[in-house]
């Protein structure tokens, strides 16, 4: 099982050796959008947790930490650009893996539009900033012009991963490089206006902040904890590429590692830096004012930035837009192999001879993605948010079961040794149920209309609706092409034996 060779097996059509550990890495970090990330979770997360804010990014870490040393172990064994469909395919049969494929897709649907509403946000910021006119930042407000740029700023993302790997790369190195050193630059200023007094009256520093018990109940740990895990989530990318990367047993799982670890270091910091500026409060600055929850670093970038809080507005477009633009990766290449082992319509593993990439998967997640933008910002007033919580559950879903694959899979071996023991049935067991949990907690508390933004539908909660709804949308499509195409679902096409089409060492 684990001993890698090349075998003649029918390709995907992906270009393979584009991408190295840092390159892997870059596209890690880009789709975990650090900027955008906390811009819209740091908010949501201060009214469920408080000051624990630092304790639950650490919570939020472990389990995603977990379910990546699953993910490293089961790609060493099969590297497949389908991911959690082929692994969950290969672990549970098909209609397990194919709902697998379902919640990684859902997921980056969801995220695809959020990322495309917080760019048009901080679009109109910038421009209102540039032209020192605030009534342009208000455009944002207006639905038809919301949606309308939106639309362009998915058309644009998606046009430039339709073009390949490495336009792909040019547009991440310049964008990332930018958007991490404005955050240094915003962490810093923070922490020179705390230590020169113009930080929070009402809040000091203590170890406390970093315990998750201090949390006042389990429904707010799992809500925070929810909202930490979204932003964490986009590392499996690094594995998504894998038939694209040099290296493509060893080097996905390693980048993913690295990026979580970056990542976690990233968020501490300016967690500390946030609460210790801003407070929790409900006034002013404080993060649990309305006028800042939603978007924590438009609030905060005149305080800490002055001047040049203009750069800070242009981070988080640089952040959105690169992360729009590298999410498109990971539901293109999975639509392309639930369409190359015929889960999906044929058309879906069809490759574009000029640029080696799933063209036509790629528009359809883009247009799925500027679908649900659209109803959702007429629906909802409060996209953003209910969005955002949402994701949580659909990342949980598909984690787990990834999580959960990766210790069946290897079920024959687990207790061979103790690395064994560690990597393939503690950390991807853990992680799973720690996912489960959430999931299942989540979904109980979001049934309430009270649960996110407050938004509802014929009294239930939004964020339910939202999140579960997909999930029981996606049984109802699966049945349905299980109708059309069955050869997928008798499980004759994706064994547990059916070679990798990549196993490069």
């Amino acid at each position: 099982m684990n001993e890698h060779k090349v075998v003649d097996v029918e390709s995907k059509g992906l270009s393979a050796g584009q991408l190295g550990l840092l390159a892997s890495v870059v596209l890690g970090i880009s789709t975990i959008a650090p900027a955008y990330a906390l811009t819209a979770s740091l908010g949501p997360t201060v009214t469920e947790v408080g000051v624990h804010l630092p304790a639950i990014f650490i919570v939020g870490f472990i389990p995603m930490l977990l379910v990546a040393l699953g993910y490293r172990e089961l790609n060493a064994a099969e590297p497949d650009s389908g991911t959690s469909f082929t692994w969950a395919s290969k672990a549970f049969g098909p209609y397990v893996g194919w709902m697998g494929g379902w919640g990684l897709i859902a997921a980056t649907i969801i995220v695809l539009s959020n990322l495309a509403g917080v760019a048009v946000d901080f679009f109109y910021l910038f421009l209102a900033q540039v032209t020192s006119n605030d009534s342009v930042a208000d455009l944002t407000g207006n639905k038809l012009v919301n949606i309308v740029t939106c639309l362009v700023f998915m058309a644009l993302s998606a046009w430039l991963c339709y073009r390949g790997m490495q336009e792909t790369k040019r547009v991440q190195y310049t964008m990332l490089g930018f958007q991490l050193l404005v955050m240094a630059w915003f962490i810093v200023a923070a922490f020179v206006k705390i230590g020169a007094g113009d930080g929070a009256d009402d809040i000091s520093f203590g170890l406390d902040w970093f315990d998750p018990f201090g949390i006042p109940s389990f429904s707010a740990f799992t809500a925070g904890l929810s909202l930490s895990i979204f932003m964490y989530w986009g590392w499996d990318v690094c594995l998504t590429v894998n038939e694209e990367t040099a290296g493509s047993a060893k080097i996905p799982g390693r980048a993913a590692l690295v990026t979580v670890f970056f990542i976690i270091v990233l968020y501490l910091l300016t967690a500390v830096a946030t609460l210790l500026f801003a407070g929790t409060g409900e006034t002013g600055n404080g993060l649990q004012n309305p006028d800042t929850t939603d978007n924590v670093f438009a609030a905060l970038a005149g305080p800490v930035m002055g001047p040049f809080a203009v750069l800070l507005s242009l981070a988080v477009l640089s952040s959105s837009a690169s992360s729009l633009q590298a999410t498109f990766i990971s539901p293109a290449r999975t639509l392309l192999a639930m369409g190359h082992y015929q889960a999906l319509p044929k058309r879906f593993a069809s490759i574009t001879p000029r640029f080696s990439t799933p063209g036509f998967a790629t528009l359809v997640a883009g247009g799925a993605s500027a679908g649900f933008y659209a109803v959702m910002r007429v629906v909802s007033d409060n996209v953003l948010t209910d969005t955002i919580a949402a994701l949580g559950l659909m990342i949980c879903f598909y984690y787990g079961i990834t999580a959960f694959a990766c210790v069946w899979y290897f079920r024959e071996e687990l207790f061979t040794s103790t690395r064994n023991v560690f990597f393939k049935f503690l950390a991807p067991l853990l992680g799973g149920v720690g996912m489960a949990v959430v999931f299942v907690q989540t979904s109980v508390d979001a049934w309430d209309p009270e649960f996110g933004s407050g938004s509802s539908l014929f009294g239930i909660g939004m964020v339910f609706l939202i999140g579960v709804g997909i999930i029981l949308l996606g049984i109802v499509i699966m049945l349905v092409v299980a109708l059309r195409k069955p050869e997928f679902f008798k499980g004759d096409i994706l064994r547990r034996d059916t070679p990798s089409l990549i196993v490069e060492d």
